[in-house]
């Protein structure tokens, strides 16, 4: 499976002086000029973020602090919308 990091349209420096993604951010394997969703990279202007790894969940929930506006719903779907080590499923009810 192929690892993840993120493209975002815009970008904040944080107290460390590290680049982060801000606005609306996409799934994006490092070395390609595609996000996980099919947008090219070049044409869609977004900025590439190597080193911050695509970390978001379906239940995420963005607040007016984040700085992250908005998570792309088909990179969330194609990355597999779940962290390292979560399961595909979960058992709900089990049989007796």
């Amino acid at each position: 499976m192929a690892r993840f990091s993120v493209a975002a349209s815009g970008q904040w420096i944080d107290e460390d002086g590290v680049r982060q993604p801000a606005g609306e951010v996409h799934g994006w394997v490092p070395g390609t000029n595609q996000t996980a969703c099919g947008l090219p990279l070049s044409r869609s202007r977004l900025i590439r973020f190597p080193h911050v790894p695509w970390e978001y969940g379906p239940t995420d929930v963005l607040t007016e602090a984040d700085r992250v506006g908005a998570i792309c719903p088909r990179c969330l779907a194609a990355a597999g919308g779940r962290r390292p080590g979560q399961r595909r499923w979960t058992r709900v009810n089990p049989r007796p």
